[in-house]
């Protein structure tokens, strides 16, 4: 099954015409016209089809890219009808045309039909499909007999005589007919009006059960079928989440470079050197301090929907441009009802506080190296940690909730320097005592702020990605510019995810002394430092983990949008909790 082109637009991104007369459900300002392949989709899998019609969710594969190539030829160019009172004449000379545009306003359904034959005073709509032909009694599957039927039901409703259907299937070159008989029309208005009415009530149909029709979906990462109904029927969900796209972020820090593309490249130029990257293997770009990129570069950027963010020299994000967000306002609706309500907010807080100090003792537990002298200490922590644990899963006032995430860090960032290998002590310029912000005030705060702003920018992305406006939090409270509910979402990947990096910087020598720079009180980092660091944080970005709910494996840059979609599946209804990573 392949999805929609990311051409069609979603329900909340199309202009509607004005409503016909007749039975059907019509076209209205309200009730634009539905694409005839969400009808396909729809009955492939209800789900599928309002993600990506009234959701606006989207997400290419090999499949889709299959599908798109094996429409390419008949989407070239419009093609046009010979007038209804010709093509209904007996002796009508046969003609062929390709991609032709259709409404039906009494039906409320548009179709952009691949081929449209005639002669005789009969037309056909003709609609190519990528495979072979699947053995079947009717020679294809129901959606796509639907899909036929409607392209049918469009062509009657403009004034033309139809008998059949055909469907042509590129991979093994077969045309199969479409016999549009009284099952097949009713099967097709029930379709039609089954997704009108779920997009007019905003009704999310359920998740399949154990379908084989998931596993190939290109939106099963979106649509989280087997974790949705792993509250339900607790079994262990198959890995659905897509393969990680084989593209990767690019970050740029060096002043004074310029970024430009080239054909199908970017280009870096310095002053001392030129590199080129293809465009394709580029998910996103960072530019870092003094650095320049073109107009015509951001603009490709944003068509191949690869953010661009700016940060500070020392790392501080400042904003990104990415493409316009298509996806519909129930997600940022149903996230505004939440923080406005105190009870809900106040939960959700708590789970993410919980979560992040559950992971700062695994952090003590997993990377102990301070030696026996040390362990009474450590087990000292690990049970205050504990007792905090359970005092923020209780507490509901913010202010106290504050002070006990603010009583962790005091415990955990106090025994950090036993993190680190004896022969890496925190000595000397890398004396590290406790956690400092504004300004760092050596090399370990220092790295510890640049990568929490690049964990930033991160939630900030994947964040808006799920549909949510990173602005307004449950945790952190709304200000200006700050992006608290990215914030709220690292919490619990903090220590995970930022702080194990800055320790395999460290302790595996990949940044020293000559790597610092201090002015005054304050610390900042070198060039070859942030280099180290970045080069460190995809690394553990990259690496595998097991979820410790579901127990599938999956990258940890996968994982941290899989968790923005489960907040959205839990403030939606759909899941009971929030299954926060906490790894043992």
């Amino acid at each position: 099954m392949t999805a929609r082109s990311p051409d069609e637009e979603p329900i909340s991104g199309v202009i509607s015409s004005h409503g016909g007369e007749g039975g059907g459900a019509g076209v209205t300002e309200s009730a634009p016209p539905i694409p005839v392949r969400m009808v396909n989709e729809w009955v492939y899998c209800p789900r599928l089809a309002y993600l990506e019609w009234v959701d606006g969710e989207w997400e290419s594969s090999a499949d889709t890219e299959d599908g798109r190539r094996a429409h390419a030829a008949v989407d070239r160019g419009g093609g046009r009808l010979p007038p209804q009172s010709e093509a209904d004449e007996e002796d009508a000379p046969p003609f062929r045309t390709r991609s032709v545009m259709l409404s039906s306003e009494r039906l409320g359904i548009v179709a952009k039909m691949d081929v449209i034959e005639g002669g005789g005073g009969t037309v056909t709509p003709v609609d190519f499909k990528r495979g072979k032909r699947p053995h079947t009694e009717r020679g294809a599957y129901e959606p796509e007999r639907v899909q036929v039927c409607a392209q049918a039901l469009i062509l009657e409703d403009a004034g033309y005589r139809v008998e059949e259907g055909a469907i042509w299937f590129t991979g093994s070159r077969e045309r199969v007919r479409v016999v549009l008989d009284a099952d097949l029309r009713q099967a097709t208005m029930e379709a039609i009006s089954g997704l009108r009415e779920a997009a007019r009530e905003r009704t999310r149909p359920p998740p399949l059960e154990d379908s084989p029709k998931c596993p190939r979906c290109s939106l099963a990462g979106i649509c989280l079928p087997d974790e949705v109904n792993f509250f339900r029927e607790p079994v262990t969900p198959r890995p659905l989440s897509p393969a990680d796209d084989t593209a990767l972020p690019l970050h740029i820090q060096t002043p004074g470079a310029r970024v430009r593309k080239r054909g199908g490249r970017l280009l870096i130029e310095t002053d001392e050197t030129k590199q080129s990257v293809p465009l394709e293997d580029v998910s996103e770009v960072s530019l870092y301090g003094p650095v320049s990129i073109t107009t015509p570069t951001i603009a490709e950027l944003l068509r191949r929907e690869a953010p661009v963010s700016w940060h500070s020299t020392g790392g501080w994000f400042l904003g990104h441009a990415r493409a316009p967000i298509r996806r519909a306002l129930d997600t940022r609706i149903v996230q505004f009802r939440t923080a406005d309500d105190p009870d809900a907010s106040a939960r959700i807080a708590a789970g993410l506080v919980a979560a992040k100090i559950r992971n700062q003792r695994t952090m003590l537990r997993r990377n102990w190296k301070g030696g026996e002298e040390t362990e009474a200490g450590r087990e000292r922590a690990m049970v205050r940690l504990r007792r905090l644990v359970d005092q923020a899963e209780r507490e509901r006032t913010p202010a106290k909730l504050l002070g006990t995430e603010g009583e962790a860090a005091s415990i955990y960032f106090a025994h950090f320097g036993h993190l680190v290998s004896p022969e890496r002590a925190l000595t000397g310029k890398f004396a590290f005592e406790k956690r400092s912000r504004r300004p760092p005030t050596d090399p370990v705060n220092a790295m510890l702020s640049f990568l929490y702003a690049v964990a930033t920018r991160a939630l900030t992305v994947a964040l808006e990605t799920a549909g949510f406006d990173p602005l307004l939090g449950f945790f952190h409270r709304p200000r200006p510019g700050r992006p608290a509910l990215a914030l709220d979402m690292m919490e619990p990947f903090r220590p995970i995810l930022c702080d194990s990096t800055v320790l395999m910087a460290i302790n595996n020598g990949e940044v020293g002394d000559r790597d610092f720079t201090f002015n005054g009180p304050a610390c900042a980092m070198k060039p070859a430092a942030r280099k180290a660091l970045l080069a460190g944080w995809e690394r553990r970005l990259d690496q595998e983990t097991v979820h410790p709910v579901f127990g599938y494996r999956v990258s940890m840059r996968r994982l941290i949008a899989v968790q923005c979609r489960l907040l959205a599946r839990y403030l939606h209804g759909e899941i009971p909790r929030m299954p926060h990573y906490t790894p043992r």
